[in-house]
């Protein structure tokens, strides 16, 4: 069977990418692992590890295809590490995954993969490409329950023209069971947390931060801005949070409202606080043009939409819980993703 071509492959040592090097090689693809090395610091945990690594390679023995190992640590510190830590000394909520597909899987890997002779790449997202218009877009995988489409909104024509997401059609018990027909060791591995560099420990991201930047004391204060408590860093508090304001016990529930990093205070209010008719966005992108009509939002890897238009703020069409600055709002037209803003 001649060849379709040379495709590198992002392999994570997860069951997804695995099953995505070896469909493409069941398809007639000349398939070529590699892993990227982002983080060897002492969270080294997630899709970063060393046994990852170690489970990316057996992978590639059991197919026979050649895996490599880049090295990608200086331009993560540089463009996930660095950003995340200096969001959160500004009161700001980031997307640190976001920011690695953005800057290196599908910038730096795609243009080091240019330059050896590869014209496509390809991951193992849940997503799929679809025509748009007159060009790609991305759209939600068919297993909702793991669909990434939010943290692949970034990519523009020329990505998606180079790459592949072969795992766009199938759930995730689908991908297991094709895991195990290939007899691959890591069919029943879990998947990864989000951010590869903080482990699940308790106060593991204090002591992240804490190690880069000095934490800051801050005034929790009522809604009259009144006095209320404090907290030890205002660089741990997010909008909506209601554990670790010292507040309990206080009446009703009290929930972050307002972080001011540079006043050092955090505003605390009622649930009902919490909602908003607008939100303030910066960054506003349109896959094609602008839409006139109602998108549906989505605010967190995993949640769910609301509708809402969208001008140069985000109208809700029903109250909705306030989004944290730093935090991506992506918008759909059904399974379309059709633009992305940040919340300001």
């Amino acid at each position: 069977m001649s060849s379709k071509g040379k495709i590198l492959v992002a392999m994570s040592g997860g069951v997804d990418s695995s099953v995505a090097a070896g469909l493409l090689q069941r398809e007639g693809y000349e398939v070529t692992g590699v892993t990227l090395k982002l983080w060897g610091g002492p969270s080294d945990t997630g899709c970063c590890s060393v046994s990852d690594v170690t489970d990316a390679r057996r992978v590639a023995d059991s197919l026979g295809i050649e895996h490599h190992v880049f090295n990608f640590g200086d331009e993560f510190e540089d463009h996930v590490v660095g950003p995340y830590v200096r969001s959160h000394a500004e009161g700001l909520t980031p997307n640190p995954c976001i920011e690695c597909n953005r800057h290196l899987k599908f910038d730096k890997l795609i243009r080091r993969a240019k330059a050896l002779g590869f014209n496509l790449i390809a991951t193992g997202h849940h997503a799929r490409i679809v025509e748009f218009n007159n060009g790609l877009c991305i759209a939600r995988g068919a297993d909702f329950s793991k669909d990434q489409s939010y943290v692949l909104h970034m990519l523009d024509q020329g990505q998606l023209q180079q790459l592949k997401l072969p795992l766009g059609e199938m759930t995730k018990t689908e991908v297991r069971k094709i895991a195990a027909s290939l007899d691959l060791r890591v069919a029943d591995k879990p998947d990864s947390q989000d951010v590869c560099f903080i482990s699940n420990v308790k106060g593991s991201r204090k002591k992240f931060l804490e190690q880069r930047i000095d934490l800051t004391p801050a005034k929790v204060l009522d809604k009259n801005q009144r006095i209320v408590g404090e907290v030890e860093s205002i660089e741990m508090v997010t909008i909506g949070q209601r554990k670790g304001l010292g507040l309990s016990g206080q009446g009703a529930p009290k929930y972050a409202i307002e972080v001011d990093a540079e006043k050092a205070t955090v505003t605390v209010g009622e649930k009902p606080d919490l909602y908003c008719s607008t939100t303030e966005i910066k960054d506003l992108n349109w896959i094609d043009a602008p839409y006139p009509n109602t998108v549906e939002v989505q605010t967190s890897a995993h949640g769910r939409t609301a509708s809402a238009t969208v001008t140069s703020s985000v109208e809700w069409i029903e109250p909705h819980r306030k989004v944290a600055p730093g935090q991506s709002l992506v918008f759909y037209d059904g399974d379309l993703v059709v633009g992305s803003a940040i919340a300001g």
